[in-house]
């Protein structure tokens, strides 16, 4: 199995390195495909020099971003990676492993954070038991899943958030999704304002989506995760 790895970033230099590393240790077939919406660092230096394909994006939005990766994807599964998220040794492995069942059209891995902090571990075990229970992950779990199921879904809705969350629940209705472990590791970057706040107001956010199925008018682009 051939994995697509899509990585929709905006000045992500700083990021970006540790990310590609991860994947370079993947014992795995795998192209690495990085969606640029115009980044003024040294990013796409960083992702030519690695060998990621570059993709460039008229538009600054993760969720058109991936939909375009994904249009020049060739592999049989697509991964949607953030910048600032690393695939732990043998992930790969693991997600071509899912897929030797038939039923299962995608998923996404537990996560944690590279912080200390007590409420983002509490945070993670509670996502992972609802990605367990549920099937519904969020962008920074790595979420995957079969091309074929990704272009018969049509892909992400291009919104400024919750494209995640609204992919996976569709992606739920159609196969088997799985959570897998090793653990991805997310940046906390997000929560520079305090981990409680932050996640107080994400999850506020998330009631309002759940309760709506589209966006909350009036939340800043991204509000939910860092910048792409």
């Amino acid at each position: 199995m051939k994995i697509s790895v899509i990585i929709p970033v905006f000045n992500e230099a700083t990021e970006l390195p540790a990310t590609l590393a991860a994947l370079r240790a993947q014992e795995a077939l795998l192209e690495v495909i990085l969606v640029d919406a115009g980044s003024t660092d040294s990013t796409a230096i960083i992702a030519s020099e690695a060998g990621a394909n570059i993709v460039f994006s008229p538009q600054r939005q993760r969720a058109a971003q991936m939909n375009l990766g994904a249009a020049a994807a060739r592999g049989d599964a697509l991964l949607f990676l953030h910048a600032d998220t690393r695939l732990a040794p043998g992930a790969l492995r693991t997600m071509e492993a899912a897929f030797q069942q038939k039923d299962v059209a995608g998923g996404g891995f537990a996560r944690r954070f590279d912080s200390p902090s007590l409420i983002l571990r509490a945070t993670c075990a509670l996502a992972e038991a609802r990605t367990r229970i549920c099937g519904w992950f969020f962008g920074d779990q790595a979420i995957f899943a079969r091309r074929t199921v990704f272009t018969a879904l049509g892909g992400f809705s291009e919104w400024d958030v919750f494209e995640d969350l609204d992919f996976s629940r569709r992606l739920a209705r159609v196969g088997r999704v799985v959570t897998l472990r090793p653990p991805v590791v997310s940046s906390a970057r997000r929560f520079h304002v305090g981990a409680a706040r932050t996640t107080w107001r994400d999850f506020a956010l998330t009631m309002r989506f759940l309760a709506s199925a589209r966006p909350p008018d009036n939340i800043p682009s991204r509000s939910l995760c860092s910048e792409p």
